[in-house]
Parts: structure tokens; sequence; C-alpha cells
């Protein structure tokens, strides 16, 4: 594994529960990911893909292992430490939207924002840059109820990115969606990747889905089963 990985993974457990009822989510993960990468992570339900990407997310943390990101351990900061590494780090992406339902598009887009304190015409400027990067940039005063699956899930996009996270995690970010759409949203993800260098990690259990990436993990019983480079990096 590259020393200069963005993602490193050494030894990461994840036990859920005790004595007789324990379950062993994750199995000794040993993983490393470089910046700039589009990692999609695959495997049956209860492979332990979840599991890795919530702890990847810093919405939990191993039983044991270390888990690097720029070089910082993860597993040793505080609660409010993880929040703030999630805050300015990383950007989610889930395949239920997850939008308020009574706000438009341009107001779910600066939530972010809004809760690192920015002053509303920085909140507004960077939601509309972002809503323009997904190609929403008429929809700014639509609510989520006036828009397609498939607009809502570039709102979500929108989102994620606003605040410039080094690593956007995309859990199941087609699993709502029609062909096309799910076409045009992995579209945009890899026109993310490729031109603004953000890091992608996405649990998917689509193989076409997952084409787009340039690396393909599959998890199975909570231990990594293969982790191969695309042939020609993606679609």
């Amino acid at each position: 594994m590259s020393d200069a990985a963005l993602i490193r993974m050494s030894g990461i457990t994840k036990t859920y529960g005790s004595g007789n009822v324990a379950f062993q989510a994750l199995r000794g993960i040993d993983l490393a990911i470089e910046a700039g990468d589009f990692v999609a992570i695959m495997g049956p339900s209860g492979s332990g893909k979840s599991t890795v990407m919530n702890i990847l997310g810093c919405l939990d943390t191993p039983t044991s292992g270390s888990y690097e990101f720029e070089g910082i351990r993860v597993e040793q900061l505080t609660r409010n430490g993880r929040a703030l590494l999630r805050r300015n780090y990383l950007g989610f992406v889930f395949q239920g939207f997850n939008l308020l339902a009574r706000t438009t598009a341009l107001e779910n887009v600066e939530l972010p924002l809004i809760y690192r304190g920015q002053p509303t015409a920085h909140r507004h400027a960077a939601a509309r840059a972002a809503l323009r990067q997904v190609g929403l940039e008429d929809w700014e005063h639509h609510t989520p109820g006036e828009l397609s699956g498939g607009q809502q899930q570039r709102v979500a996009i929108a989102r994620a990115i606003v605040t410039r996270p080094h690593v956007l995690l995309a859990d199941e970010p087609t699993g709502n969606l029609d062909t096309r759409s799910s076409q045009d949203i992995m579209d945009l993800i890899q026109t993310l990747n490729h031109e603004l260098g953000i890091t992608v990690l996405m649990v998917t259990h689509e193989p076409d889905m997952a084409e787009y990436a340039r690396r393909v993990i599959r998890f199975v019983d909570g231990r990594v089963e293969s982790d191969r480079r695309n042939d020609g990096e993606g679609v």
C-alpha cells in the first residue's frame, strides 16, 4: 500500500453485540485509497460494505485497527473531532436523496454552509455555483416535489459538493432511479471525479454502475474478497 494514501485502513474490525450474540461485521480490513481515485464497493447483503462506509464516513468507529485520513488517526478522535472531519472534508450522497421537502433546491444546497456559519451572501453564491455544476442553475427555486428523481439526486450531489469536500461518499446513489437517470447521475459523478479531483467512494449492487469506477472492491463475509482496477479506468 502506498505511503501517500489519502485513506488507509489497517486491521479494521467491527463487532456488534457481545457474547453469544456477537456479530463480527468486519474481520481485519486492510485498504489504501489514493487521492483522486473512484472506488466502487460491492458485495452481498451482510458482507460489510455498509459498515466500512460508515467507518470511512466517520459515522461509526472500528472495534480495533487503525483508520488514517490524510495521516490523522480517525479512531483516536473525539466525537466532536470526527464531526469536524465529516463537516470539512466529506460529502455524502444517499439513495433516498434526504432533501428537505418544503425548502427550495437552493436552500437544500446551502444547508452544510449554514452549519459552518457562513454568511448569507457566500452561501447563496456557493450554492448557485454547485447547482450550476450539476446542471440545475434554472431550478434553484423549485422544491423537491417539483423535481424528478434524477433532478433531486442532482440537488443532493450539489449539497454534497458545495463545501468542496476531499471525498464524496455515495451510498447506492442510483438505487431509486430509472436507467437513463442512473446513467446521467453516474456521468455527473464521474465528471466531478475527473474534473474536480474529488475522491469518490461508492457502494452499489449494480455491476453496470460499478463500471464507471476506476477500481472495484468486493466484500464477502466482512473481508475484502477482491480488489481490481477497471479495464479502461471506468466507462
